[in-house]
């Protein structure tokens, strides 16, 4: 396994990381405790969750990934200093979680408390905003026109991010948390926190988790090289494209129990003739060199510069192998080429 700086942190994690969202609906404790065991083993010491997990999100999921992860840590705290724990606190747009109420410095507060008792450590390496208050272009609203406004109330949202710096300030103060990162934000959003830590000496983001593969590489370069330039790690989320790259979705199949037969809190946008015709090209280039779907679409992540770590997921262990033996050997040069040429026709398929 190979480490990677996690930005300015001082904490240096694998190339993998083991994301947990199926945990608490598609995965059982038991399952948990086997992709955990089984991580570790192999040299992954970066695992992440979010409080509103299990995905898809609902009242009767919310918080029970972490809790999984609690469950194990109680049965291994030796464990617990070998491992990089990342959590999230969720933006607004659920009833059940807060009142709907957008992350300000009070619910932060509030939300790590809520996570430390459920992962029951005294700790957090890595909190991060799962997502800003305001629009952004994640989720397929990345198109001209996408988002709903463009400027929308920006002094306001700069005195919310100054607001939410002083609580996360708050609570690595206390012990709660060690560092702080973003998701699904942009370099805009990077922009305001770099600046407003700066003037109020206040934490700095160390890190930032966005959706990131073959079919959606909008991040580079322009988002990945404020990261490399601002020492902030890049961790992509999704490198499968939510398993389609793995070539199971191809002609409308759905197998049994995968994530495109759960409900999607917005829709199947991946799911595009485009998306399809891309899909099956990177299969094909991936038979002709003997390798997997999977294998080639990690592997390519992994390769991409200014990329810190990957976040992977897997609902049975032989699809965690599968993932994590991926990252074992570099793509060969032939294989990339092969690869850029397909991407070339489908850069941005959904």
């Amino acid at each position: 396994m190979k480490y990677s700086p996690l930005g300015d942190s001082g904490l240096s994690v694998s190339r993998v990381c083991l994301g947990s969202m199926t945990w608490g609906l598609q995965n059982n404790q038991s399952d948990a405790d086997q992709q955990i065991d089984y991580a570790l083993s192999k040299g992954v010491n970066f695992i992440d969750t979010a409080e509103m997990y299990a995905v898809p999100p609902s009242a009767d999921t919310y918080g029970k990934t972490e809790a999984i992860i609690g469950d194990w840590l109680s049965r291994n705290k030796d464990k617990r200093e070998d491992i990089v724990l990342a959590t999230k606190i969720a933006g607004p747009g659920f009833s059940y979680i807060r009142d709907n109420a957008p992350i300000t410095g009070d619910n932060v507060i509030k939300a790590v408390d809520g996570s430390l008792q459920r992962l029951q450590t005294d700790y957090i390496d890595l909190y991060q905003l799962h997502w800003p208050n305001r629009s952004t272009p994640h989720f397929g609203n990345h198109w001209p026109n996408g988002m709903s406004q463009l400027r929308e109330a920006s002094k306001q949202h700069i005195e919310n991010k100054l607001d939410i710096l002083e609580g996360l300030a708050k609570c690595v103060a206390a012990g709660k948390i060690r560092h702080c990162g973003l998701s699904d934000d942009t370099p805009w959003g990077i922009s305001q926190y770099l600046r407003l830590s700066e003037q109020h000496n206040l934490p700095k983001m160390v890190s930032i988790q966005n959706e990131f593969s073959l079919l959606h590489a909008k991040d580079w370069p322009y988002l990945i090289e404020q990261c490399a330039n601002e020492n902030i790690a890049y961790l992509p989320w999704s490198p499968l494209a939510t398993g389609a790259l793995a070539g199971k979705y191809l002609n409308g199949a759905r197998p049994q129990g995968s994530r495109w037969t759960l409900i999607q809190r917005n829709g199947l946008f991946r799911d595009t003739p485009q998306s399809q015709q891309a899909v099956a090209a990177y299969v094909d280039v991936a038979e002709s060199h003997g390798i997997s779907p999977v294998k080639l679409a990690l592997g390519w992540c992994d390769q991409v510069d200014g990329v810190t770590s990957s976040i992977i997921g897997a609902t049975s262990m032989a699809q965690l192998r599968e993932d994590i033996d991926a990252f074992a050997e570099p793509l060969p040069a032939e294989v990339l080429s092969d690869i850029s040429e397909v991407f070339k026709r489908y850069p941005a398929p959904f």
